[in-house]
């Protein structure tokens, strides 16, 4: 490998743990503002924020940032986002915050029985595989038998659910969408549509809490450029194993912050989970670098 595509891949890992801090800095801070807010007033802060944040991007682009002939696939996906982070950051406010995070790893095992089902993606044994060991993984999170926490911990896998749901119609939108047209229209929509259930639960909160949201819409900003710049700059499964840094980020953050502790279950389910979300997406990038040589090939 060149020195240039060391520095790039190095670039690339310093970005993914950048993103993994900054997600589970955002994380405390949903927890630490549920001490007077409800999660659904806090969704619609990180959306506010968010937007806020990104609005200099917004007004450099123009007009032609808005131009898409696909307005109710955008529409569709901004729902089934803000329901992934209700359902998110509910279980945040109420579920030991490594746990929420481990279960939170589901995302691409739904993603790829999404594909198959809905997509019509063909789906190979090996795939399948790791999907059901993935759920075994969420089995040893979950432990129903065990912990009485079971509701709140299907939550959070229902907003995995959403968030999937969310990905493949990402996958379609990208087919003729620019990038930065998608994460516009996700917080352009996504703010007005979190509104309502927030006015409905509004707290006004203490200035401590203000400074707090403001961080956090800031954070969720900053994550996700760094999540993207660093999926930009390398592999997905070479970088992708450096997001399971948000589980150890964040066990430290919360026996500091909260002195919550975390068992051994929750350690070894959530590296289950994750280990076969990362063979998903080495597959999934096999595949794709496969299906570019052909075209090359036969164009």
């Amino acid at each position: 490998m060149t020195t240039a595509a060391n520095s790039q891949l190095f670039k690339a890992i310093a970005l993914m743990l950048l993103a993994a801090l900054g997600f589970s800095f955002m994380n405390v801070l949903i927890r630490w503002s549920a001490s007077e807010l409800h999660a659904f007033q806090i969704a619609f802060f990180r959306n506010l924020f968010g937007l806020v944040f990104m609005l200099p991007w917004l007004i450099s682009n123009g007009y032609r940032s808005f131009k898409t002939g696909r307005i109710k696939l955008f529409i569709i996906r901004a729902l089934l986002g803000i329901s992934a982070m209700y359902c998110y950051f509910w279980g945040i406010t109420v579920l030991p915050l490594a746990k929420a995070v481990a279960l939170s790893f589901t995302v691409p095992l739904f993603v790829t029985i999404g594909a198959a089902v809905v997509l019509r993606e063909q789906v190979h044994a090996r795939r399948w595989v790791a999907v059901l060991v993935g759920f075994v993984g969420t089995l040893i999170i979950l432990r129903p038998s065990l912990d009485g926490d079971l509701f709140a911990s299907l939550v959070v896998v229902a907003s995995s659910v959403f968030m999937a749901a969310s990905v493949l119609i990402i996958k379609s939108l990208s087919r003729t969408e620019d990038t930065n047209v998608i994460v516009m229209y996700m917080v352009l929509l996504m703010t007005p549509l979190s509104l309502p259930v927030a006015v409905y639960v509004w707290q006004w909160p203490s200035w401590e809490i203000w400074l707090g949201v403001v961080v956090m819409g800031f954070l969720g900003s900053f994550a996700h450029l760094m999540f993207t710049s660093a999926l930009q700059r390398s592999d997905v499964s070479i970088v992708m194993p450096f997001d399971f840094a948000r589980l150890p980020f964040i066990i430290v953050m919360a026996w500091v912050f909260f002195d919550q502790s975390v068992d051994q279950w929750t350690v070894i389910g959530a590296a289950i989970v994750f280990a076969s979300g990362i063979y998903i997406a080495h597959r999934e990038a096999q595949l794709n670098k496969r299906r570019a040589t052909q075209a090359k090939i036969t164009s």
